[in-house]
């Protein structure tokens, strides 16, 4: 940290002195990183730093480092800047506070709430039954709170792997026909009558635990924007279960899923009708998941009998709905 962005620091948690504690991550691509740093004269004992700073040469550890790519990182960065300081949850979708943002050139900073002194210091690689309901309920409680809103200064339709975004991955896939119908299936989802916010990355990796797990917050808002939360919904499930667990647990997740989600929408929110269009989109949303990860990394272990079982059952929806208009 230069002098200029130790101050910045201080000033935002009222610190006498400031101390870099270890790295937690480096950001993808080598745009950064994540760093701990431990605070004296704070009333927060540490706080965590997210240092972008833009690389001359980037490395992409799938080789996608287009000028497009570049675009789309940065401007990542600048939507979680704006979710930061724009936008507020409550206690049921937690999130770290944000203490201060700033860009400068080509490096942003953003001081967040440490989660790991707020009581969620647990990560998870595999989880069990009361960690993906609690996981579960924090989207359904996210969603219900921003059904309607507008994404203001957010991606306007979210997801990393939103098609719009993703022209070179679809361009590189082999499968023809679902390639002919990607456009279909996007349309589809951002044609939904009920749209909310969604997280857009809520991954397993994403989200911290209370010591019990029954508690859970949420990081990582770079691409957090409109859409049908179907889409957080999926990417979330597959990121911790393997195709015979989808199988076997879905169906009852959704149910969940759906009864949290009802629970907390606003009385004038028609929850039946939301239910019945989410439920629908359900496997719209995982195949077009599917469809990016074709084109990214046609090996990737999420590439299973389960997705390719959804993806046939969307594409005959598709051809069905052509002949019958």
């Amino acid at each position: 940290m230069t002098p200029e962005q130790q101050d910045f620091v201080l000033r935002a948690c009222g610190a006498s002195s400031l101390c870099a504690g270890a790295t937690i991550q480096s950001l993808w691509s080598g745009y950064g990183e994540i760093v701990r740093v431990h605070l004296q004269g704070s009333r927060r004992p540490s706080v965590i730093l997210k240092h972008v700073k833009f690389p001359v040469e980037a490395e992409h550890p799938g080789g996608w480092n287009t000028d497009r790519s570049h675009r789309r990182k940065v401007r990542s960065y600048q939507v979680e800047t704006n979710w930061y300081q724009n936008f507020s949850t409550d206690d049921s979708c937690r999130i770290p506070a944000c203490l201060a943002a700033c860009s400068h050139g080509d490096e942003m900073l953003i001081v967040l709430e440490d989660l790991d002194v707020a009581g969620f210091d647990g990560r998870r690689t595999s989880v069990k039954d009361q960690e993906i309901r609690a996981c579960l309920g924090w989207l359904a409680h996210f969603h219900a709170l921003f059904l309607g809103v507008e994404p203001e200064g957010l991606w306007p339709v979210g997801t990393y792997w939103h098609l719009e975004t993703r022209p070179d991955e679809l361009e590189a896939m082999d499968d023809a026909e679902l390639k002919a119908a990607a456009a279909d299936i996007d349309r589809t989802l951002n044609e939904c009558r009920f749209k909310t916010i969604v997280h857009g990355d809520a991954k397993l990796a994403n989200f911290c635990f209370s010591p019990s797990g029954q508690e859970v917050a949420a990081v990582d808002f770079q691409y957090v924007g409109g859409g049908c939360g179907m889409k957080d919904v999926v990417y979330f499930l597959g990121s911790c279960m393997d195709e015979r667990e989808c199988e076997k647990r879905v169906p009852g997740l959704l149910d969940l899923y759906f009864s949290e989600l009802k629970a907390a929408l606003r009385r004038d929110v028609d929850g039946d009708a939301l239910e019945k269009e989410w439920r629908d989109m359900f496997a719209f949303a995982w195949t077009d998941f599917h469809r990016f990860l074709l084109g990214w990394m046609p090996g990737h272990w999420k590439i299973n009998r389960y997705s390719k079982r959804l993806t046939r059952e969307v594409l005959c929806k598709i051809q069905n709905r052509k002949k019958n208009h």
